[in-house]
């Protein structure tokens, strides 16, 4: 029987306070994220932009431990679905492969074809598509099969999306179930889903359906939940001068307040690991924002993590891919390049949460390395297209 590999995708984060500087420098130095029209400058840069952030993320790792637990809980995610998948008669390896921190893509790209893997399943985790995670990955995997012959012979397929799953939905509805159960009165809770945002161009310019798949995804999890309570969903950890996806987490949470609402359960749609912006944006700065907004029983969802259903629903996944037509990286959806163009505005409005950089960090300084490049180039305005 032919070799069977699963990849499973994330960001990475780093392990200990040591490592948060050259993590932050991994995620600027990439120039998918930020397109410099004089590529000598992308590594100076991110090591300047990466020093002026250092020491304010380490102040961030510090309240949740002294670093991510990101690496850790997907290796046992990895772990789980193996055993899972072999339950099921799936002689298969899982991997894993981070974005920007160990163990890196590339590290696990090599270690499969060490394995020689002849299917590869490679399997995101992150429920919702977009081109900032999911495509981000994507790209870079696609280089590094172009670049090299021998990954040819492996007969790879895409997972691009898989937030419809019923097992995901049903996972999500059982851990919103076993929250509202703590309240007195459990249909009276508001129920809070706080998604990661991503700049307003990346839905009405660049074409990423992340918007239409968090709104569709909210209303499964609803549904499959089967209760009166009211909800709301909001996007969280924006940055930069650009308008992002609204509500904000944090006036959607003072809005509630003025309402008179003061029990809620806040649900981290996007997130399927627990990480700093659970841990530290959610659990402690828009807990304060809430509480300050009057909203007294604050109550988070955990994240999936290893949840038993979860699990098997990642191994449903993984075995319909394996017993269906393959897709590949061309087959991924794309930003339009041409029309994502972000650049310094008149109005400049930060709105920056002191976790944001973990995501999209690489964002916080478009305008200022704008503004640089400028004063470097003579030129007018400069356009940048903002992939992450």
């Amino acid at each position: 029987m032919a070799r069977v590999g699963v990849l499973l995708l994330n960001l990475g984060g780093p392990d200990r306070l040591e490592d948060v500087g050259q993590f932050l420098f991994n995620l600027f130095s990439d120039p998918e994220i930020i397109r410099l029209p004089f590529p000598w400058m992308q590594k100076p840069l991110a090591w300047f932009i990466a020093t002026r952030r250092a020491k304010t993320s380490q102040e961030n790792y510090k309240q949740i431990g002294g670093g991510s637990p990101l690496r850790e809980i997907t290796e046992q995610q990895a772990q789980a679905l193996e055993s899972k998948l072999r339950e099921a008669g799936e002689d298969a390896t899982v991997y894993v492969g981070m974005r920007y921190w160990h163990p890196f893509t590339e590290e696990a790209i090599a270690q499969i074809r060490r394995d020689r893997v002849e299917n590869l399943v490679i399997l995101p985790l992150y429920p919702q598509f977009s081109i900032s995670t999911s495509g981000s990955s994507f790209r870079l995997l696609e280089q590094l099969w172009n670049a090299n012959p021998e990954l040819q012979d492996i007969d790879y397929t895409v997972i691009p999306s898989w937030y419809k799953d019923p097992g995901y939905l049903q996972a999500m509805a059982d851990l919103i179930a076993q929250k509202l159960a703590e309240f007195p009165n459990p249909d009276r809770a508001h129920i809070f889903f706080s998604a990661h945002g991503v700049p307003l161009s990346y839905v009405t310019e660049g074409g990423d359906p992340y918007q239409q798949e968090i709104e569709d995804c909210t209303n499964r999890i609803m549904q499959t939940l089967n209760r009166p309570n009211e909800h709301t969903l909001a996007y969280q950890s924006r940055v930069g001068p650009v308008e992002w996806l609204k509500p904000y987490t944090e006036d959607a949470l003072k809005e509630l307040g003025e309402k008179g609402i003061e029990e809620i359960v806040v649900v981290p749609i996007s997130f399927v690991s627990e990480h700093i912006e659970t841990l530290q944006e959610i659990d402690i700065e828009y807990r304060e924002i809430a509480e300050e907004a009057g909203i007294e029983n604050f109550r988070r969802v955990p994240a999936l993590n290893t949840h038993p259903i979860f699990i098997n629903s990642l191994k449903s996944l993984v075995v319909n891919a394996l017993n269906t037509p393959s897709r590949t990286f061309s087959e991924v959806v794309r930003p339009k390049k041409e029309k994502m163009k972000m650049y310094p505005q008149e109005r400049w409005e930060w709105g920056m949460t002191s976790a944001a950089e973990v995501w999209n960090g690489r964002l916080a300084m478009l305008g200022f390395i704008a503004l640089i490049l400028e004063l470097v180039s003579g030129h007018g305005p400069l356009h940048f297209v903002g992939l992450l």
